[in-house]
């Protein structure tokens, strides 16, 4: 990761396409030497490096001082309007559960922070799941940590325990049209969940980097290049 420290962590969303993927990633490093993971249900594998906090609002109820504290922070959550069942459901989680754990987070310890967001997220976006993730990326960016990394990935591909049919429509018909998305239209290709959690990161865990950073998939690609 561009540097010789040993890193504690934490995510929010483990158990999710991307924040699953992110787990299994930092427990192969060697530089990662603790992971904290908030999931509202028990991961399927167990590591020394790995320790869960079970709760269905990701809190962390008590907090033992001896333990090492994290300063890199990922939060990989996320939701679809049919799988919360109300656009009041949704924003509930991808505006106001993000920001909460976020703000955990933060009186944790954490000062870098990298969130998953999306393509085209904006507060004033005509797509009411569009503004949640505007909403969340200016209200994170309002807590003031040392550093924040905003990935905004177009469709994902990666094996999710319940797949989503029309994330799986919207993949068969990108890859189709693959070779003419040219140009802007390269950002709309379908991204490996694996890439996204590689480019959060090369973002946040190397030194130097400026205080915000928004990367969409285009620039994902490329970051990921610079380390291979």
């Amino acid at each position: 990761m561009g540097t010789s420290n040993n890193f504690t962590v934490i995510i929010a969303g483990s158990t999710g396409l991307i924040g699953n993927e992110l787990i299994k990633q930092m427990l192969e490093q060697d530089p990662i030497e603790h992971i904290y993971a908030l999931s509202r249900r028990k991961l399927p594998f167990f590591h020394p490096k790995l320790e869960e906090f079970l709760h269905p609002e990701l809190r962390i109820q008590s907090w033992d001082e001896s333990k090492p504290r994290p300063k890199y922070g990922f939060i990989c959550l996320g939701t679809t309007l049919k799988q919360a069942g109300s656009k009041q459901g949704l924003e509930r989680i991808d505006y106001q559960l993000v920001c909460d754990v976020a703000q955990e987070m933060k009186l944790l310890g954490v000062t870098d922070l990298a969130v998953v967001s999306s393509y085209g997220a904006s507060a004033r976006s005509l797509s009411h799941y569009l503004r949640c993730k505007g909403k969340m990326e200016l209200t994170i960016e309002r807590m003031d940590f040392e550093r924040v990394v905003f990935v905004r990935p177009g469709p994902l591909k990666g094996l999710r325990e319940t797949p989503r049919k029309d994330e799986v429509i919207t993949q068969t018909m990108l890859m189709i049209c693959q070779p003419l998305m040219l140009g802007p239209l390269a950002k709309f290709i379908p991204i490996d969940a694996s890439d996204v959690t590689l480019a959060m990161q090369y973002a946040l865990l190397s030194p130097g980097k400026r205080k915000r950073q928004t990367l969409d998939t285009t620039e994902m690609r490329q970051l990921i290049k610079q380390y291979r």
